[in-house]
């Protein structure tokens, strides 16, 4: 199927998309720049030439990923179930405790007491490419002509955040940094923080990860570390290129996203345990379902697309 630039029926289509979006934004969700910006790129790329229009279907995965995400905000999952505050904060101590000055803490509170310059900037590195580094090789996949290495990548991202919604909703659950300042007290509409991160913004100067986490849609959806997830996912693919040198960075990468979310105070290890087991999942599933008759013949229709 070939798109044609400014056809009237997807000019059409493209206006009620985005019609529909902005009415759930501004009645539901909360109009915002960033949704507007996220607008004027897609549409920019889909009518720019073939090339960016075909670009932009594809990441559609990400995009609708995004919308669903940011979407969580209009009913927050500690309106569906109780909000578990102190079990994964006793759970994890009671797994990975550590003995500091003969006091028993989770690994986080460990971190919290003996936190190093070195580190700070190394976690908080390894942080701010939990996304960057995962679309640059979606985009490598797709630059190459890797189709099938795309299209496992985008659609298990999509199937590992769907079933990690699910869980939140399941089981809604505080961050560490939460326990540390607020206890076992629930507090709705809490705010978003940098936690262990703010030694990094101290360091370079800027508030990076103020500005992330001032926007985070639901705080008490530490279970699982999604952020986890995505490097795993990006693993998987990224080995199948055959290459060991990318196999071993990303190996290394994936690790430091492990150690960071623990250290930085916004997880436990047991969420990056789940997160993790999330990520195999998804692969699973995906492997399974592409197999199915129908939805092989839909992939290679979208092939064609794109």
């Amino acid at each position: 199927m070939e798109f044609t630039r400014f056809t009237r029926q997807n000019v059409i289509a493209n206006s009620l998309v985005v019609l529909l979006y902005l009415a759930w934004s501004f009645f539901f969700v909360g109009l915002r720049s960033d949704q507007f910006f996220l607008i004027s790129v897609y549409l920019l790329t889909f009518y720019a030439t073939p090339r960016t229009r075909k670009f932009v279907l594809a990441f559609s995965i990400f995009i609708v990923y995004w919308i669903i995400y940011d979407s969580m905000r209009v009913f927050p999952n500690y309106l569906v179930n109780a909000v578990h505050i102190a079990q994964p904060y006793e759970i994890e101590k009671g797994l990975f405790g550590i003995y500091y000055h003969g006091v028993l803490q989770t690994p986080n509170e460990f971190f919290a007491l003996t936190h190093t310059v070195f580190l700070d900037l190394l976690t908080g590195i390894f942080y701010l490419n939990w996304v960057p580094l995962p679309l640059m090789f979606a985009f490598y996949f797709f630059a190459t002509g890797k189709k099938e290495l795309f299209f496992g990548f985008a659609l298990v991202f999509f199937i590992t955040n769907l079933i990690g919604f699910v869980i939140y909703y399941l089981y809604p659950a505080a961050p560490p940094w939460y326990y540390a300042v607020h206890g076992n007290q629930f507090i709705a509409d809490t705010m978003g923080s940098r936690a262990g991160f703010i030694h990094f913004d101290e360091l370079v100067g800027v508030d990076v990860f103020k500005n992330i986490y001032d926007k985070n849609a639901n705080v008490f959806a530490a279970v699982p570390s999604l952020h986890s997830s995505y490097p795993v996912i990006l693993l998987y693919y990224a080995s199948k290129l055959k290459k060991p040198w990318v196999t071993i960075c990303l190996s290394v990468f994936t690790l430091g996203i492990w150690f960071s979310a623990v250290y930085s105070g916004h997880h436990y290890i047991i969420d990056v345990i789940l997160g993790l087991s999330c990520a195999i999942i998804g692969i699973i599933v995906y492997n399974y379902v592409c197999r199915i008759p129908k939805v092989k013949h839909w992939l290679a229709q979208y092939a064609k697309i794109i």
